[in-house]
C-alpha cells in the first residue's frame, strides 16, 4: 500500500506518537485507526440526526417502527 505526507500541527503530531508508544503501534496504524473511528464517529452522528428528523413526523415514524417490525429477523425465541 502507498503512502503520502501530511502537514498536521506540532500539538497533534505530539498526541499521535504519544497514542502511537502507549499502544505499541506505529504512527501509520495510528493515524488510520484515528481516521477511521472519526468516520465511525461521523457516521453515528448522522444516523442520528437522520432519526431525530423521522422521530419529529408522527407519520413516517409510526411507518418505520411498522416496517420495523414486519422486517426483523426471528430468532424463534419467544
Amino acid at each position: 500500500m502507498g503512502t503520502t505526507t501530511i502537514r498536521v500541527k506540532a500539538e497533534t503530531h505530539a498526541r499521535l506518537i504519544e497514542m502511537s508508544k502507549a499502544a505499541g503501534d506505529s504512527l501509520t496504524d495510528t493515524v488510520d485507526e484515528a481516521a477511521d473511528a472519526l468516520r465511525r464517529k461521523r457516521f453515528a452522528a448522522q444516523v442520528t440526526r437522520d432519526f431525530e428528523v423521522l422521530r419529529r413526523d408522527p407519520v413516517a415514524w409510526r411507518d418505520y417502527l411498522g416496517e420495523f417490525e414486519t422486517t426483523s429477523v426471528s430468532d424463534g425465541i419467544d
